[in-house]
């Protein structure tokens, strides 16, 4: 285990110096790539279609001004001047050229950052709310649990063979932030009367077979989080099925065989661990998590400066009615700067509004930084009466799209513009998809809407979570695009219900434009959401406008 902001920069020193010797190897032909393979997976690089990837952790989504500009020289050293950020907050390098790779990592751990464990079946990036420490309804911060895992998992001897690659997420409020029913491992804080503890979910997860996941404790105090998570990988390891990979997730173990004979398993390993681990959590190291993760000096509220400007600009108030979020101090804001203005692609993110955001983080955010799961960046804690003029830095750089949980905010994952797994194309249908609603100026009457794009059964857009969910797929060398109806991954977790035949690139956006204006025609008032709409009414409605021309009772088929 290793801290990497402090002691740990030596080794991620080391590892870059391991990783470049294993280049040179590759290069003179000494290492075939089915040799090299598993050595450039270990370090998080990936061979896509036209260069190589480097994905890097960003631990929970936090990230400090000094690590972002870190990013931006990367991205403009050694890529094409900008970086992708992921559904799993971390970011990638789609244009690396192998031999620049080593001089990467060691310009990553020059800024305490790192690729270990960002691929291979492992336990991957711990993630949480990127609102964590700062979100009005939290029980409490979950960062110090995120890094407590982060530092337990990183390359613990045991569980770097998992029959699959492991995703745990943790969320720290009263709503749901993390998608913690998608993941193998859930933790959601809880407080029982004066504990405070966790109730854990197991068994989520998307790609090919699309599961949400089942609590298998509805309250574990929280002194047992680390032997308890032990236990669940430990009954996993033995148990997951090695066969096959496709069916090496812990969501198949669950459901072959059963939650009450994992569960037991789980429980009796979780006597064992526990006994080795004595108290439980390190209780030293996570009162020393606790104090790095303490709240900034917050200043007494001030709003007459944010309220005279909402009154005078309709444009900063608009952007405040959908990128602000309440925040657990009075006179502060959380403010989400999306990734998403028009012709953008979700996610990307250029060395020049890098640097923008980590100076904006300096001046009026303490610092602070987030990335998001939903590919946006999060300013966690912004005084009010500084909002006017961040709001004017943002604008004057393009960043301040109000489109914070509308349509136009999007998921999307590279899709086959660069994904070697990808089957059809998804950022172009991301793109159009937001010019047509930007073109109709119906996103304001639309009002909040989950749309997400993945470009194959993988499902790195998370599009079996999405109110509207689109999946690229290939159909004798055409690209098909199937559409799913009423997931979601936050208020009632549910799978998206595939409405009916996939369609061909260029029916897909008329086809999204048919169900929002049914949407738009049944709704029963403004205020009602889409997802809403759908529940009351049931997939029928919006079946039949999808596919218009279908026999009656046959759309589905």
């Amino acid at each position: 285990m290793f801290d990497a902001a402090t002691d740990g920069r030596s080794y991620l020193r080391h590892r870059a110096a391991q990783f470049r010797a294993q280049v040179a190897r590759r290069l003179d032909g000494s290492l075939t790539e089915d040799e090299f393979r598993p050595l450039r997976l270990m370090n998080g690089v990936y061979l896509q279609l036209h260069a190589y990837m480097l994905r890097v952790a960003i631990p929970y989504g936090t990230i400090s001004p000094a690590q972002m500009r870190g990013l931006a020289r990367i991205a403009e050293r050694w890529d094409r001047g900008y970086g992708h950020f992921t559904t799993r907050q971390n970011i990638q390098f789609h244009w690396a050229a192998l031999v620049d790779i080593p001089d990467m990592l060691d310009a990553l751990a020059d800024v305490g950052l790192h690729a270990i464990q960002t691929s291979g079946n492992t336990v991957r990036n711990v993630t949480t709310d990127a609102f964590a420490g700062a979100a009005a309804d939290e029980i409490e911060d979950p960062r110090p649990w995120a890094e407590l895992l982060r530092y337990w998992s990183t390359d613990h001897a045991e569980f770097q063979f998992l029959p699959r690659k492991f995703k745990i997420a943790i969320s720290g409020g009263e709503r749901d932030r993390a998608v913690i029913p998608a993941h193998d491992i859930g933790l959601r804080l809880r407080r029982q009367g004066r504990e405070v503890g966790f109730e854990v979910w197991i068994g989520g997860g998307l790609g090919r077979t699309p599961l949400i996941g089942k609590v298998v404790r509805d309250f574990l105090p929280a002194a047992d989080l680390l032997p308890y998570v032990e236990a669940i990988l430990a009954a996993y390891n033995l148990s997951g099925r090695r066969d096959n990979k496709f069916k090496a997730r812990l969501k198949i173990t669950v459901a072959e065989r059963g939650l009450e004979v994992l569960r037991e398993e789980i429980e009796a390993e979780f006597l064992r661990r526990k006994a080795v681990f004595s108290s439980g959590a390190p209780e030293a190291l996570l009162d020393e998590l606790r104090a790095r993760f303490a709240a900034p000096r917050f200043r007494a509220p001030d709003d007459a400066g944010y309220e005279i400007a909402r009154a005078a600009n309709p444009s900063f108030r608009a952007w405040a009615d959908t990128n602000l979020s309440p925040h657990r101090v009075p006179g502060y804001a959380s403010v989400t700067v999306t990734l998403k203005a028009p012709g953008m692609t979700p996610g990307d993110c250029t060395a020049a509004q890098m640097r923008l955001l980590a100076d904006l983080a300096e001046r009026h955010a303490h610092s602070d930084l987030r990335i998001a799961h939903d590919q946006n960046i999060v300013l966690p804690h912004v005084h009010r009466s500084e909002l006017p003029a961040l709001y004017a830095t943002l604008r004057d750089a393009g960043l301040a799209t109000a489109n914070k949980g509308r349509i136009t905010d999007l998921i999307s994952c590279p899709g086959m513009d660069f994904c070697t797994l990808a089957t059809a194309r998804s950022i172009p249908i991301a793109r159009e998809l937001a010019d047509y609603v930007r073109a109709r100026d119906i996103e304001d009457d639309i009002g909040p809407f989950d749309l997400r794009i993945s470009g194959c059964i993988n499902a790195c857009g998370h599009h079996h979570l999405g109110h509207v969910g689109i999946l690229g797929l290939d159909r004798a060398g055409v690209e098909n695009y199937q559409i799913t109806l009423g997931g979601d991954g936050y208020e009632i977790p549910a799978i998206g219900e595939r409405a009916g035949a996939g369609f061909p690139y260029d029916q897909v956006v008329p086809a999204i434009g048919r169900l929002l204006d049914a949407y738009l025609a049944l709704r029963e008032t403004p205020e009602e959401r889409f997802i809403d709409a759908l529940r009351r009414l049931g997939v029928g409605p919006f079946r039949a406008a999808l596919y218009p021309d279908a026999p009656e009772g046959k759309a589905a088929k």
